[in-house]
């Protein structure tokens, strides 16, 4: 990259490399990126209803139910019935869901490792901060 180039260049650079590693990693799983999130989602905040997936991954409803429907086609996630209200459904990542979610986890991290591995640890323990600091912005 030119000296000259944008942060907001590099940023994306650095984002769309991490993407492209991820998406050859996931490969071996036949799960797409947007499965991925969804079951990401499933597995931080529990059983959950289709629309409020929807608003989690910003996508329409429509959207979250096919995502939904094919990761129930996998037996990643399953529906039943909402406790609070049973003519609702929620949908809940299954064990398979679980362990795919922690398998893909792993992979990741090591993807992730791979590009940051040019930082030394002071360099990464920087990076770290500066990001989580615009996290928190």
């Amino acid at each position: 990259m030119e000296e000259d180039g944008s942060l907001a260049d590099a940023f994306w650079l650095v984002a769309r490399r991490l993407r492209h590693q991820s998406r050859e990693a996931l490969a071996p799983w036949g799960v797409s990126l947007s499965q991925l999130r969804a079951l990401e989602v499933l597995l931080r905040h529990g059983p959950t209803r289709s629309g409020a997936l929807a608003e989690h991954l910003r996508i329409a409803p429509r959207s979250a139910t096919e995502v939904v429907d094919a990761l129930a086609e996998r037996g990643l996630v399953e529906r039943r019935p909402d406790p609070a209200d049973r003519r609702a459904t929620q949908v809940a990542a299954t064990d398979a869901g679980a362990e795919l979610g922690a398998a893909v986890r792993a992979t990741r991290a090591a993807e992730a490792d791979r590009v940051f591995a040019a930082l030394d640890d002071d360099e990464r323990a920087e990076l770290g901060r500066l990001l989580r600091r615009l996290v928190e912005e």
